[in-house]
């Protein structure tokens, strides 16, 4: 770890993973500073950050990463770009492809030339799991760093053409860069659309929980503060131009047992749990084999996924001020997305 004062630019830092990461780096690392580039769509929100907000060594720009003259300000005197700006909805994707492959590609080559042209001397690019498709749900296999791409969403493609674009500009033009694709997140500050948190807080409600088709697929759950380190363990030892996968598990989970599981962590019946019409596409198992960054960097999830699932009901129980107002503006989408109304 050093000890020198470094300037980062976190692309996306209102959104869950984002400012949970310029949280994380500021109790880590508070010699440093980080300016937060955020065009604060329906998913980011600044109330993530209050923390830090008043800090002298936080910055907050308002701006879209598509915007060459907001980047390139933005990209001044940067040691390091830490991208996560995304939209990340598979859902939504599925509805409006278009803004996906705005903000995912062309956003990404925006940022890829603007660190050209300012010398960044470290590019690390936030990815997904799901850029390597679907696997069957009986078999053993994982991805890895080295499965090939297959995405079968807008989403995982437009995210996959931002992968393969970052490792182009190191090829062509030798930006140095690193990759983590990680699996699912949950945590803290997690936008309730997505399943973990739109179950915890329908069940704080005593609403139904959505379940698509059959509930049998099975993903990769990581705590998003084990995510957070694992970014700065790439960021600080990680060997450059180089992709490491990002898993938060040892054994598989079906969505059904996820939400029976939080279910019974919060004291409420199964029978809350509603099967909806299946999302179309929808990719069965994701499985992730995160040896890799364990062998060589030393890291490893904190949390096993019952503790994350307890810390993270806590945290959505203690702070309703914070998500009743987004599920609010949101409860039109919520109701046709997932033909589940309010009692």
């Amino acid at each position: 770890m050093t000890d020198t004062g470094r300037t980062l630019l976190v692309t996306g830092g209102a959104g869950f993973i984002g400012s949970n990461f310029i949280q994380f780096w500021l109790d880590t690392f508070p010699q440093d500073t980080i300016r937060n580039l955020d065009a604060l769509t329906y998913a980011g929100n600044l109330a993530n950050l209050t923390d830090v907000a008043d800090l002298p060594n936080y910055v907050f720009i308002e701006g879209n990463i598509c915007d060459a003259a907001t980047v390139e300000r933005a990209m001044q005197d940067v040691d390091i770009v830490v991208h996560f700006a995304a939209e990340s909805h598979v859902d939504r994707s599925i509805t409006n492809p278009a803004i996906f492959l705005e903000t995912n590609v062309l956003g990404t080559h925006q940022l890829l030339q603007s660190a050209l042209a300012a010398n960044v001397g470290h590019f690390h690019h936030i990815s997904t799991d799901e850029v390597f498709g679907s696997l069957e749900l009986d078999s053993q296999a994982q991805f890895s760093e080295d499965t090939k791409y297959d995405p079968r969403s807008p989403y995982a493609a437009s995210k996959a053409a931002a992968d393969h674009l970052v490792r182009a500009y190191g090829e062509t033009f030798g930006l140095q860069y690193t990759i983590t694709n990680c699996s699912n997140n949950y945590g803290p500050y997690h936008f309730p659309e997505k399943l973990i948190p739109l179950a915890i807080t329908n069940a704080i409600d005593d609403q139904p929980l959505p379940l698509y088709g059959h509930g049998l697929f099975v993903r990769d759950w990581l705590y998003v503060e084990d995510h957070c380190r694992a970014i700065a363990s790439v960021i600080e030892q990680g060997e450059k131009n180089t992709t490491y996968l990002v898993g938060g598990m040892d054994e598989e989970i079906t969505n059904l047992d996820l939400l029976t599981l939080i279910l019974s962590l919060m004291d409420k019946p199964d029978s809350l749990i509603k099967q909806v019409a299946d999302r179309p596409g929808h990719d069965h198992k994701y499985s992730v084999d995160w040896s890799h960054i364990n062998t060589t960097l030393g890291w490893s999830p904190s949390v096993t996924l019952e503790e994350g699932l307890q810390k993270t009901i806590r945290w959505y129980q203690d702070h309703q001020d914070w998500w009743r107002p987004l599920k609010e503006a949101q409860a039109e989408y919520f109701a046709k997305q997932y033909q589940v109304d309010r009692k």
